[in-house]
């Protein structure tokens, strides 16, 4: 599986290697914590919809997943995230039912319920 950055904003999940790795254009290019978010939505879609595919008898060899995000203010913060599968192999009747698959991705699930967070410190204490 390969992530490949493809802007600040943006990356594509690939079928690749056995291993995972991460692909970026230049080395000016860092994965960064908005990176890893939207990774985590993309494996989590992907993996869902290989499942689904197995089940139907689709190939999924040649799936990907980009996902892209836009910013807010007030706070600084992730305001929406885009998700598009291509999907050469997959039958045109089949699109819908790939999309409703999609959704039960659970990352997507916590994206759209937001997890209460909480915050803990063991300040002056050994690391266990």
């Amino acid at each position: 599986m390969r992530i490949v950055l493809e802007a600040e904003d943006a990356l594509r999940i690939e079928p690749g290697e056995a291993m995972l790795t991460i692909v970026a254009p230049s080395e000016e290019h860092s994965y960064s914590a908005f990176h890893m978010l939207a990774s985590g939505l993309a494996m989590c879609t992907y993996s869902v919809l290989d499942s689904w595919a197995s089940n139907a008898g689709i190939s999924a060899d040649r799936l990907s997943i980009h996902v892209s995000w836009e910013f807010t203010e007030k706070p600084h913060r992730v305001r929406t995230l885009n998700l598009t599968f291509d999907w050469p192999d997959l039958p045109p009747d089949r699109e819908s039912a790939a999309r409703r698959a999609a959704g039960l991705c659970a990352v997507h699930a916590t994206l759209t319920h937001s997890p209460e967070i909480t915050i803990n410190s063991n300040v002056g204490q050994a690391a266990r």
